[in-house]
């Protein structure tokens, strides 16, 4: 039986994680997550994203109750597989409780993100989402990410995935060309 969806206060909190929320939210963090991704991760995972790029991890709060309601945990870092190499941001994990779905928040929670990744400089922006996860293959494709290729068996329960990017630089930027040389297409 599908749980039933509620109505959304009429001002959701995005807030932007800090290590002084660990202990109000992370437990909030591990249950919602780990109720819908097919991934079991540890509490050491969570704190490797968490302590390192918590500037690019947010947090949608019911402002009455202050419960958590959707979450984005991402990380932004070097990518040394592309001449010259790139500056890469990651989403990790995104997770809106199944109660709260269809109303923005998750596609809000992914534009901080990748706005926040923007500001730090990323070239790019990549993820993996099971080909089974329709939704999510929607909500990221409406963002403009494209599939670039597919991982079969993947996950742990054998389902395959997409890697999708977001390319957020063109060729000439990324090369210093500085606008004459590329064909300014997206890379």
């Amino acid at each position: 039986m599908a749980e039933e969806t509620r109505e959304l206060p009429a001002e959701l909190r995005y807030i932007q994680y800090s290590h002084s929320l660990e202990k109000k939210y992370l437990p909030s963090i591990r249950a919602l997550i780990s109720k819908d991704l097919s991934e079991p991760y540890s509490i050491y995972v969570y704190r490797y994203f968490l302590y390192q790029w918590g500037e690019l991890c947010y947090m949608a709060l019911d402002p009455l109750q202050d419960s958590l309601l959707g979450v984005v945990v991402c990380k932004l870092e070097p990518h040394a597989s592309h001449s010259p190499p790139t500056l890469r941001g990651y989403i990790a994990m995104l997770a809106v409780s199944s109660t709260h779905r269809n109303h923005g928040i998750a596609t809000t929670l992914v534009r901080k993100a990748i706005d926040a990744m923007i500001e730090r400089n990323a070239d790019e922006v990549v993820l993996e989402t099971e080909e089974t996860n329709v939704p999510a293959m929607k909500l990221y494709e409406r963002l403009g990410f494209i599939r670039s290729k597919k991982l079969h068996r993947y996950y742990l329960n054998g389902n395959s995935a997409y890697r999708l990017v977001l390319h957020l630089k063109r060729v000439d930027d990324m090369i210093g060309d500085g606008g004459g040389g590329g064909d300014g297409g997206i890379i």
